[in-house]
């Protein structure tokens, strides 16, 4: 059983930042990437970031140039620093791994909620 844990979320006005983790635990066989989705009321779950194993990232567009997505390996962690974060961007951001296996694990979401 893997558990992936985020935090870091919260209320921050427009413009400003936030820094999200998210702790792997559990049997984890191998990560193949771990990234960010993100579900906005009354909206489907979307990609936000992904980063592989060997460091490789890709972004939603909506984000590029204001988000960062990075990994400690060693601690089975992933980070998403957020920047210039716009009110578009409040939701419910979600944790996901995805072993080597091709198994996919999801934490149980933090809010973001961006003021105007």
């Amino acid at each position: 059983q893997v558990q992936l844990v985020e935090s870091g979320g919260g209320l921050v006005q427009a413009g400003g930042s936030l820094r999200l983790s998210c702790a792997a635990s559990g049997s984890i066989s191998s990560v193949n990437a771990m990234g960010w989705y993100r579900q906005a009321p009354g909206k489907q779950r979307e990609f936000v970031a992904l980063i592989t194993s060997s460091g490789s990232t890709n972004y939603a567009d909506s984000v590029k140039g204001r988000f960062t997505i990075s990994r400690d390996n060693a601690k089975n962690t992933v980070y998403l620093q957020m920047n210039s974060l716009k009110p578009g961007d409040t939701a419910v951001y979600y944790c996901n791994l995805v072993s080597t296996l091709g198994r996919v694990y999801w934490g149980q979401g933090t809010q973001v909620t961006v003021s105007s």
